[in-house]
């Protein structure tokens, strides 16, 4: 159970800094292909900023079930 504790936590934190780099911050490079898809009038800039949005939340989501699991316990 403490295994599952920390891989919660840690990958909540992965995902917090990486949908914060890419929806705050713009680093649109962190998304697989999307430069190319982007120049090539594929992806939009908006469809970047959902990503990471989406990244940033599940990022919160999972952390704090980590943490919660760990003070209810």
């Amino acid at each position: 159970m403490t295994i599952l504790k920390i891989i919660l936590i840690t990958i909540g934190v992965a995902f917090i800094m990486f949908g914060y780099e890419i929806h705050f911050q713009k680093k649109y490079n962190l998304i697989n292909g999307f430069e190319e898809d982007y120049k090539n009038g594929r992806k939009t800039e908006s469809y970047a900023k959902k990503v990471g949005l989406i990244e940033f939340v599940l990022g919160i989501v999972l952390a704090l079930i980590g943490i919660c699991v760990i003070i209810i316990k």
